[in-house]
């Protein structure tokens, strides 16, 4: 077992501090208020020196904690000590105050679920396990509870074993929870960091033609006075011939720069309206072909259905989005891939079937969602961990698209994605 992977040793774990002084603070006033209650107000008899001793550390340790560490974020490991540390605090108090038949036992498992919130899944085990220990050991040694056990009144050890097993199962359940829930954000929160990059890579190439239009803009005036320079220098030294000949060079080649940067700057005007706007049916042929120059297998694309060839908006969500499940078909089909376009005055329908291996059964309820991967020896080969589907749906469903998974008659993979139309125009 690697002991990197339970203890997460190749993330940056932390635990906000200001998150932890709170949770301590309050843990801190509820325990102090508990025991000056029991004992000045229901004028209950235990070792209530001792308790408030043991919480004086306590308190002593938060405003370390909250004074003297002055990063904001606490890594894995020195967070694990506080949590442990609060779990012997208040083991101490219940030793002094009937041990597993105080009610405030329960609260034995609030460090275990911090951790499975925050921090490394070894932690929380560890601290599960010192949990269970700390329960079994109260159970045992204990003073008696005030006000119950010194009238000679016991619970029943049926009732203690059962109320201790209740205590386990809920911090078994919900340290998994804890646990599972984190992973899982985290992974969601990794992957739409990636959709930012994507999105943010493919607005920075769409500004490329602006930008090379204002440096063709910016690079005409110097260019021109190059020429200007140049000629005047031909006119002067039009005796010597070598130099006139590099002259004539420099001219020419000035001059070359000229058109290209003209060129350039006429091709951003004129493909400002292209870029904007176009027929998805092209947009389609488009990316097929840039498919075709990589890849030997058969592209096909069926548009008979079009009847709605609207212009739509270009823009990065829906060309990254439809190349990436294209690409995805490309990658796992045999021999051939289908996609059909087909539309109304309502909604645009693009089906993008491949004759491939199909879906996993064992993932198709959970497509979509980024990390994940199939036990299936057909698409083991060639299978990612699914952030690029994750990336394409999320980009898609952000201009109002819905997607299908399933698989054909023939088990390839048939993708499904719905737009409205007024969604695109």
């Amino acid at each position: 077992m690697n002991l990197s992977t339970i203890f997460r040793l190749g993330e940056n774990l932390n635990l906000d501090k200001k998150t932890l002084v709170i949770l301590r603070w309050i843990a801190i006033v509820g325990q102090f208020s508990a025991i000056t209650l029991v004992y000045f107000y229901l004028k209950l008899d235990f070792l209530y020196l001792v308790a408030y001793l043991i919480l004086f550390f306590g308190l002593l340790t938060n405003l370390y904690l909250q004074f003297k560490i002055k990063s904001i974020l606490i890594k894995d490991f020195k967070a694990s000590i506080f949590l442990f540390y609060d779990l012997i605090q208040l083991a101490a108090l219940l030793y002094l105050t009937g041990g597993i038949s105080n009610p405030f036992s329960i609260l034995l498992i609030i460090p275990a679920i911090v951790s499975s919130t925050f921090l490394s899944m070894g932690t929380t085990v560890l601290l599960g396990i010192f949990t269970i220990a700390l329960l079994y050991l109260l159970s045992i040694f204990h003073y008696p509870l005030p006000g119950i056990h010194e009238h000679s009144e016991t619970f029943p050890k049926l009732y203690l074993t059962g109320y201790i097993l209740a205590i386990i199962i809920g911090l078994i359940f919900l340290s998994y929870f804890g646990i599972r829930f984190s992973g899982e954000s985290k992974r969601r929160t990794d992957a739409i960091n990636k959709v930012q990059q994507v999105l943010a890579k493919e607005y920075e190439l769409e500004s490329l033609g602006g930008q090379a239009a204002a440096a063709a803009h910016s690079l005409g005036t110097p260019l021109a006075t190059i020429n200007v320079v140049a000629t005047e220098l031909k006119k002067e030294l039009g005796n010597n011939k070598e130099i006139e000949k590099d002259l004539d060079l420099l001219i020419t080649q000035t001059k070359r720069c000229g058109e290209i940067l003209k060129k350039i700057s006429k091709k951003q005007i004129k493909d400002d309206d292209f870029f904007k706007k176009t027929k998805l049916e092209d947009l389609l042929e488009e990316i097929i072909n840039s498919f075709k120059e990589t890849s030997s297998k058969k592209i096909v694309l069926i548009s008979d259905k079009d009847e709605n060839k609207i212009f739509i908006s270009r823009s990065p969500e829906i060309i990254y989005g439809l190349r990436n499940f294209i690409g995805n078909a490309v990658k796992f089909a045999k021999s051939e891939v289908e996609i059909n376009l087909a539309s109304n005055e309502e909604i645009i329908e693009i089906e993008i079937n491949d004759n491939g291996p199909g879906f996993p059964d064992d993932i198709m309820e959970i497509l979509g969602e980024p990390y994940i991967k199939s036990k299936s020896t057909q698409v083991n080969q060639n299978a990612g961990t699914g952030l690029g589907t994750f990336l394409g749906k999320t980009l898609l469903e952000r201009r109002s698209a819905k997607l299908f998974f399933s698989n054909t008659k023939d088990k390839g993979a048939k993708v499904k994605i719905l737009f409205e139309s007024k969604n695109l125009s």
